[in-house]
């Protein structure tokens, strides 16, 4: 089985494109009855799991022969975390993941994970709250809350030190809202349209 475009895709880091290439892949060569033994299903889980396409990863997981689970720990692994995903047990994403030492192919690929979930959960954060204390941001973004008050300053967020609380500041919302004349025409009719 030829496995260049997924490797290539892990050597030019492009992670977003992984999953839909492995899916076809995997379609490709189960159509093909080809021998799936050295297909990079960890690869190909933590691809969906990057993607926060937490449906596809639990099926996949789930058309898996239990052989296969049971003798791939580091599928194990990424599976530990897609589990921790669905529960939305947020730290334990964080311990799941650091939890294990990641061969050469996924490492790269479990600190870009890592990155694009800590950015997901920090604008779920800027969302969801107006203040909130130090140690529930240290919590959900799987940090020392340091590191937690050091990420939301420099994203702009404001700390009161006397209470340990982080104060949000809320990305402003522009809404460009062109009229261009086309549209200025259809008004001006259908206003003369109701006056008449």
């Amino acid at each position: 089985m030829d496995l260049s475009a997924v490797h290539a895709a892990l050597s030019d880091k492009s992670y977003a494109a992984l999953a839909p290439l492995c899916d076809d892949l995997l379609l490709q060569a189960a159509a093909r009855g080809a021998a799936m033994d050295d297909w990079p299903y960890a690869v190909h889980l933590l691809a969906h799991l990057y993607l926060n396409d937490l449906n596809s990863a639990r099926f996949l997981w789930k058309s898996l022969p239990q052989e296969v689970k049971a003798s791939r720990p580091e599928l194990a692994a990424v599976w530990r975390i897609g589990q921790c995903l669905w529960n939305r047990d947020y730290a334990g994403v964080y311990t799941a993941a650091q939890g294990f030492e990641w061969g050469p192919d996924l490492a790269d690929l479990i600190t870009a994970f890592l990155e694009s979930y800590r950015k997901r959960i920090f604008q779920l954060l800027t969302s969801a709250y107006s203040t909130i204390c130090v140690a529930d941001v240290a919590h959900f973004m799987g940090m020392n809350e340091e590191d937690a008050t050091n990420y939301a300053v420099q994203n702009g967020w404001s700390l009161d030190a006397a209470t340990k609380m982080l104060t949000v500041r809320k990305p402003k919302v522009q809404t460009n809202q062109k009229l261009d004349a086309s549209k200025l025409q259809r008004l001006t009719e259908c206003v003369f349209h109701l006056e008449h």
